[in-house]
């Protein structure tokens, strides 16, 4: 609605309304009045609100109904007896409700009308233009537009020529009420008919489409074959009927003369004189019964393409199989384009029937089913799409003479991603839509996804965002090699599922190598924050590290260079000590870092604990003879040489100095080498060269400020400890 009080909805329609005198001056109400509670029928209704737009699509299918249940009438006048034709009257009790039910969507749809607001035509310039809310301007426009039409359509016609004119007419019969009755019905039909193009049209102009899906759609044009089918088909019984009732005339009006005897009356092909003697008494002579015979061959009367509803007894049968009959044969009349139609050359009427329904079924076929055939070839239009794609692709493979391992690694990553996509391109449907929107549409699809990764999780929610709007979808098919070693690294990816391997040579150093597995949650290319950190950072992406390898189908978002230098430049909490500390955790590289340099450290201490305990060894050799390499230090004597005849004694007090003196050695080493470690760094902090990076960073500048903690230190040299 465009607003709770009659005045909210004119503020933009004063402009072009107040120029008109018939067009009333609004006065702004006090705030009290405002408050007060407006009835709804005072409301005035947006055309492209959402409640109108409900209301035209279930108007259209109340009109499709009503559409469905007028040909009913037709079905009225059935064959009662034997040359005698009378009305369903349980039939048209039940078509008569129906019918006033349908009927009243006619009249809500025209009080609507007279609420709904318009669209100025001198405000169409350039948007969607302005809304005229003033209800006497909306009746005056209706009034002179659509009204006349619409209500044509919504007068209950039928209902009254059955039940009122009909009965009220001097001696009715069933061939008047017929006549009567389909002329209305078929005269009525007409508005209807016309008025679903309107309506149509501005469901198209609001939605956008009658049916949101390829299926409705199809179901839509398929509905209105079927209707056109039924109609043709009720308008062929109701002839039929009428042929039947020409042929008992003829032959009534033949036996209306003074030498025959009993004479024939109009009335007696009424069923309503049945129980009349003189009627009964002509039966028994009249040749009615065989001259209009159907099944014999030898009547003159020509029943042409109504032949068939007399030989399959359609008009003496129940209504179920009456109707489903005459369904089907105007079905076949339209689809066949009125090719087996046998219709009397003779009579003109019949020609011109048979015309109609040939025309009619080479339009709606052409439309109707050409629509319908388009709704389903839009479902499998990508398919289609697909299927070039990939023929093209093995022509293009053939002609380049591709060996048959790339040919088959090229196939499996065409399928998978057809699997995964669907041919569908989801950054072309991203772009189109409006910031906010996409924002709000990443953060859906991919935050609870990047969230999994363990390093994004200590972010907060609006770099959270910021990273989420710039990722973008990956897939990779198994055995295919996201970087390898040396590559410059142009995005991160993280992993949604399936299984990578990450492996290191250190460059390609000799009898080095390193492989960890990457799984949901993992990424790859940190090599990439560092670089993008950098407040000075070069065009020139940094080299890989690492070579990773898909094990497994993958899928994985990828956030590229730019974007993550964009976010690093934008966001400065990216640059927290906390973030810093969490990618170091978390990162492989540190990882793989961290586990050589305990390998080393562990070498070192147990080669060093080894140099120490054979320097003691041969110490305590030297200084105490040959007994003290059996390891012998208390009070029990000892023989050295093994003769028994010298001895050698020593006390605990003896021990105790030879261990002191080890021990004062092992201290002055470990202070030299604390010493020289600090010589070592005082002489590297005062030289001009950088810390070592990847490809584009400048190593020799002095004046070039990094995250000293992002960088990873070099690998230790295993072949200097060997």
């Amino acid at each position: 609605m465009l607003g709770s009080h009659p005045y909210s909805a004119v503020g933009a329609a004063i402009s072009s309304s107040s120029s008109s005198s018939r067009f009333r001056h609004f006065v702004k109400p006090p705030l009290s009045s405002l408050r007060k509670k407006i009835p709804w029928w005072h409301h005035i209704l947006d055309p492209g609100s959402e409640l109108v737009a409900k209301w035209n699509h279930v108007f259209l299918v109340a009109c499709l109904i009503a559409m469905f249940i007028d040909p009913l009438y037709f079905f009225l006048p059935v064959i009662g007896g034997p040359a005698c034709m009378e009305i369903d009257l349980g039939l048209g009790i039940l078509v008569t409700f129906f019918r006033t039910v349908a009927d009243s969507f006619y009249l809500l749809h025209i009080a609507m009308k007279f609420r709904t607001a318009f669209v100025a035509p001198s405000s169409r310039v350039f948007g969607r233009g302005e809304l005229v809310a003033d209800p006497w301007a909306i009746a005056i426009r209706y009034l002179k537009s659509d009204f006349v039409i619409d209500l044509a359509a919504s007068l209950p016609l039928p209902q009254i020529v059955t039940w009122f004119v009909i009965p009220a007419v001097k001696n009715p019969t069933a061939a008047h009420a017929n006549h009567t009755l389909s002329l209305i019905v078929l005269v009525q039909y007409v508005p209807r008919f016309f008025l679903m193009f309107p309506l149509t049209r501005r469901i198209v102009k609001t939605t956008g489409a009658i049916a949101k899906t390829a299926w409705a759609g199809a179901a839509y044009n398929l509905l209105l074959y079927t209707l056109a089918s039924h109609v043709v088909g009720a308008s062929w019984y109701v002839l039929s009927i009428q042929r039947q009732y020409q042929c008992w005339k003829l032959e009534c009006d033949r036996e209306m003369n003074s030498t025959h005897s009993p004479s024939c009356d109009p009335a007696f092909l009424d069923c309503s004189s049945l129980s009349n003697p003189a009627r009964r008494f002509w039966m028994q002579g009249t040749h009615v019964l065989t001259s209009c015979d159907a099944l014999n061959g030898d009547t003159n009367f020509e029943f042409g393409m109504f032949a068939d509803a007399f030989t399959s007894e359609i008009a003496s049968s129940y209504f179920v199989e009456k109707y489903f009959y005459c369904l089907w044969w105007g079905l076949k009349s339209l689809s066949s384009y009125g090719q087996s139609i046998v219709a009397s050359y003779a009579i003109n009427g019949e020609i011109l029937f048979s015309i109609l329904i040939c025309s009619a079924g080479l339009v709606l076929f052409s439309h109707l089913i050409g629509n319908m055939q388009t709704y389903l070839q839009s479902t499998t239009a990508r398919l289609e799409e697909w299927r070039v794609r990939r023929r093209d692709t093995e022509e293009w493979m053939r002609h380049r003479q591709l060996p048959l391992e790339l040919q088959e690694r090229v196939r499996r990553f065409v399928q998978y991603k057809w699997i995964a996509t669907r041919g569908v391109d989801e950054e072309s449907i991203l772009q189109d839509l409006p910031l906010d929107l996409r924002r709000q549409i990443q953060r859906h699809l991919c935050l609870a996804l990047v969230r999994r990764v363990p390093f994004f999780a200590q972010m907060d929610d609006q770099l959270l965002d910021a990273i989420c709007e710039r990722l973008v979808s990956s897939l990779n098919t198994k055995d295919t090699y996201i970087v390898r070693e040396g590559d410059p690294v142009n995005e991160m990816l993280f992993i949604i599922r399936g299984h990578l391997e990450s492996s290191t040579t250190d460059g390609g150093r000799s009898g080095f190598f390193n492989s960890i597995a990457l799984r949901s949650g993992d990424f790859c290319g940190e090599e990439l924050l560092t670089w993008a950190l950098m407040p000075t950072s070069r065009l020139n992406f940094p080299s890989s590290t690492r070579t990773v390898r898909s094990l497994t189908e993958v899928e994985a978002f990828a956030l590229r260079a730019e974007d993550l230098k964009f976010v690093a430049s934008q966001f400065r909490r990216l640059h927290s000590k906390r973030l810093q500390q969490a990618f170091r955790y978390y990162s492989h590289q540190w990882r793989t870092w961290g586990a050589c340099y305990i390998q080393v450290a562990w070498r070192r201490w147990w080669k060093r604990k080894m140099a120490l305990d054979l320097a003691r060894q041969e110490e305590l050799y030297y200084n105490f003879g040959y007994g003290l390499d059996q390891g012998y230090c208390g009070d029990d004597d000892h023989d050295i040489d093994g003769g028994g005849d010298h001895r050698y004694h020593d006390d605990d007090q003896g021990c105790s100095t030879v261990d002191d003196a080890l021990r004062a050695r092992d201290h002055q080493q470990v202070r030299a080498t604390v010493l020289a470690s600090k010589f070592a760094a005082n002489t590297r902090r005062g030289t001009n060269v950088g810390i070592k990076g990847g490809p584009g960073l400048d190593t020799g500048a002095t004046s070039l400020k990094m995250p000293k903690k992002l960088f990873k230190p070099e690998d230790p040299d295993f072949s200097a400890d060997l």
